[in-house]
């Protein structure tokens, strides 16, 4: 079975307190776009998961969530085969795209059907809670408001169509490292998440566009200049709007046009600021890519 894990932006991400669990509750507005790995999934009369990937940096044990995922559904139904898994990564890692929650999700997804699990949509996605706060979404996907630590999901009408110049750096964020610039008690003001919400329920991208900010982007950005630097070149080349998305680096520009985002992409790819440079769309649900 081939299944595609989609990416994923956030137009929007506010952070509003840290709970006494140690995780943080959030307010954000998740949208998927049209960027993928490839997984390729194949039943062995041989026991036990083979993940193999394209990149030698990425684990191929228990540390990958694509192994978390399948073992989580082969330990519950006690599935007797075993699994080949390739996975080919294009969405670039630890980006703040939800590459390695998509792929989780997209392999629960695969082995549903491959093994006539009959497991609902809503029943993945409990289960991808345990694998990770962005497995239900990416189960999900479409456009959707997200609270508590990101598991309780809203799904929305689907956002405005655009085109979206996707430009991440040639560095890393981890999550974690977000977190630890983030300092609460000194944000004077927070995303209007639920303004952006509205605006995308009356399909207006014009009115999304001043509620579009991430509360981690000042922070970031500060020690890693070359964020605000790509979203410069991206709005002095016809962005509507850029800002970064999830924990960074990536940053992601809102286009009218398909010719003025690659122009912008090519004035990226020519500038080297940007490491990965892709224009693609929004994915809503009943889309095919």
């Amino acid at each position: 079975m081939r299944v595609r894990a989609l990416a994923k932006i956030n137009l929007g991400l506010d952070v509003l307190r840290k709970r006494e669990d140690g995780y943080h509750e959030v307010r954000m507005v998740m949208q998927t776009i049209q960027m993928y790995d490839v997984i390729n999934i194949y039943k062995t009369s041989r026991p036990g998961i083979n993940l193999r990937t394209n990149l030698p940096y990425i684990p191929t044990d228990e540390r990958n969530l694509v192994y978390k995922a399948a073992r989580l559904l082969m330990d519950e139904f006690r599935i007797r085969w075993g699994l080949r898994i390739d996975l080919q990564k294009f969405i670039p890692v630890s980006a703040g795209l939800a590459g390695g929650s998509s792929d989780a999700a997209a392999t629960l997804v695969a082995l549903n059907q491959m093994f006539r699990l009959r497991l609902s949509k809503k029943a993945l996605m409990k289960r991808g809670l345990a694998i990770g706060a962005d497995v239900p979404y990416c189960v999900m996907r479409g456009t959707a408001l997200a609270e508590g630590i990101g598991e309780k999901l809203t799904m929305l009408p689907p956002a405005p169509d655009c085109y979206v110049l996707v430009g991440k750096p040639a560095l890393n964020v981890s999550t974690k490292q977000a977190y630890e610039s983030l300092h609460l008690s000194e944000i004077r003001r927070h995303p209007d998440i639920y303004g952006l919400v509205r605006a995308i329920e009356k399909h207006s991208l014009a009115a999304m566009l001043p509620h579009m900010e991430n509360v981690f982007e000042p922070g970031i950005t500060r020690e890693n200049p070359i964020i605000g630097q790509i979203k410069a070149l991206m709005l002095e080349n016809g962005a509507r709007h850029a800002m970064m998305s999830g924990s960074g680096p990536t940053v992601f520009g809102v286009f009218d046009a398909w010719m003025t985002a690659q122009k912008a992409a090519d004035v990226l790819r020519e500038s080297q600021m940007a490491r990965t440079v892709f224009v693609t769309r929004f994915f809503n649900n009943g889309q095919k890519i």
